[in-house]
């Protein structure tokens, strides 16, 4: 059974639903896993596992076998309500909170396309940070290497996929929160477009930033699911164009001979200084020679980001933090660097809730324009290697921030423009540690980046499976 839970996706729905191997039987086999990594790698923080087998014993003999992902394990990022279970978004501060009356749309899409949720997985407080490591539940630990960090926010759910204990984990993602943990944790995480997804509107943040999306440890895994997150009825204003082919199918197709600009770039230069590490450097190099090996034109992007961006983001990220959902009693225990960014988030004014909100619309559409004439932007994934446990700074807010920009200065743009964007492994470095980079496509052009992954993944051959997934101790 463990062979199973490596197969592709697509592999295992096919083999659940024919009967080859019993929803039960898969289901024990990852409740197993669970049982042996999740208590050093601490990826999830609520399970209900008599309530997964009851659902599994039901499809078991059930004749209807319909649904996307029937059979297949997951679980839902803490950020997610599931009617009659607590969310305790990674908080202290709701420790005592009742369980949900109602499930949110990513939940009802979990068990609308046949998957079991077998509990949450771990993120930072809220969401609100690149790194998981709570005072609530303790620190989420690398998969690769238990004594550095998982990256965040959706840091349980990559851990999870990495370490084999599930096959696909949905996530959120308003600055890097998916690409951040997929890259830390040797796994591919997509970030779709703004509007792309029918479980959620395109204006579902203040900061029209946050979008959600899937990681799983492969490219074509990650499309497969996607297509599944994808499928549905929009019913929002805000939707992205539609996509010319399942990704999937773009799996399978090359994508013919495309221009590829690549940067080292980074929007907050004229604020903050981020040094890139060599190891981030070779990851760029193994997918560039993929991409070259493909056939594709790769250039240098000549990006000159407006300045201002360090000012903006930091308001837009105080604004969006006080519609977190603690109570006012509530606020003493919060994390020192949540309460900083509540008081902060309180005294924007209107007035400049508004113009930085021009101001990042502005951004987008410069910087849509200056992607013009490439057909996808090739970018580091992390600016240096998975950071320590305990590396940021909880005391010293400010020291906090500068620290996240400087592990992950490459992520947050694609949320304030709008854009589709793929992370994925190209290299590992000496000492086992995954390094990845993140590709970055045209509005609305999931395809295109994830065709591209695909040749990347195959010409860097740095998804090993299950080599890279066994927990190193």
């Amino acid at each position: 059974m463990f062979e199973s839970r490596f197969l592709p996706i697509a592999k295992q729905v096919a083999a659940l639903r024919s009967g080859d191997i019993r929803v039960s039987d898969y289901l024990a086999d990852t409740v197993s896993a669970i049982d042996r990594l999740n208590p050093v790698l601490n990826a999830i923080t609520t399970q209900w596992t008599q309530d997964a087998f009851t659902q599994a014993a039901a499809m078991d003999r059930s004749e209807s076998r319909h649904g996307a992902l029937w059979g297949v394990s997951t679980a839902d990022k803490d950020l997610v309500n599931r009617a009659g279970y607590v969310t305790r978004w990674g908080s202290r501060a709701t420790s005592k909170w009742p369980a949900a009356d109602t499930s949110d749309p990513m939940a009802t899409w979990v068990d609308s396309v046949g998957a079991i949720s077998v509990g949450k997985t771990a993120t930072s407080e809220f969401g609100l940070t690149g790194y998981t490591e709570t005072a609530a539940f303790g620190p989420t630990r690398n998969p690769h290497h238990v004594d550095l960090g998982a990256g965040g926010s959706s840091g349980g759910a990559a851990v999870s996929v990495a370490s084999g204990m599930l096959p696909f984990a949905p996530g959120s993602d308003g600055g890097g929160s998916i690409r951040i943990p997929a890259l830390a944790c040797g796994v591919v995480g997509l970030k779709p477009s703004r509007g792309r997804v029918p479980a959620q509107s395109g204006l579902e943040s203040l900061s029209q930033m946050v979008v959600p999306g899937v990681i799983a440890r492969t490219v074509a895994d990650v499309a497969f699911v996607s297509d599944a997150l994808f499928d549905g009825d929009y019913r929002w204003g805000t939707a992205a164009p539609p996509l010319p082919t399942l990704l999937a199918d773009a799996c399978e197709k090359p994508p013919g001979r495309l221009r590829i600009g690549v940067t080292t770039t980074t929007p907050w230069a004229d604020e903050v200084e981020c040094p890139i590490a060599v190891e981030a450097l070779a990851a760029v190099d193994a997918a560039i020679a993929a991409l070259e090996g493909a056939g594709h034109m790769v250039e240098v992007w000549p990006w000159t980001p407006l300045p201002g961006y360090f000012r903006a983001f930091s308001v837009m990220w105080q604004a969006s933090t006080t519609g977190t959902p603690f109570r006012g009693d509530e606020f003493a225990q919060l994390e020192p660097l949540t309460q900083f960014l509540v008081g902060k988030g309180v005294e924007v004014s209107a007035a400049d809730l508004v113009q930085t909100m021009a101001w990042l619309r502005r951004f987008e559409h410069d910087t849509i324009t200056q992607m013009a004439g490439f057909d996808a932007i090739l970018t580091p994934g992390l600016a240096t290697t998975p950071p320590a446990v305990g590396f940021y700074d909880n005391d010293e807010p400010r020291r906090n921030f500068v620290q996240q920009i400087q592990v992950t200065p490459f992520t947050s743009f694609v949320n304030v423009c709008g854009l589709p964007a793929i992370a994925l492994p190209t290299h590992y470095t000496s000492d086992n540690i995954p390094m990845g980079v993140q590709l970055v496509g045209q509005p609305g052009r999931e395809d295109l980046i994830v065709a591209l992954a695909q040749q990347i993944e195959q010409g860097a051959q740095a998804t090993k499976w299950p080599e890279h997934s066994v927990v190193n101790f």
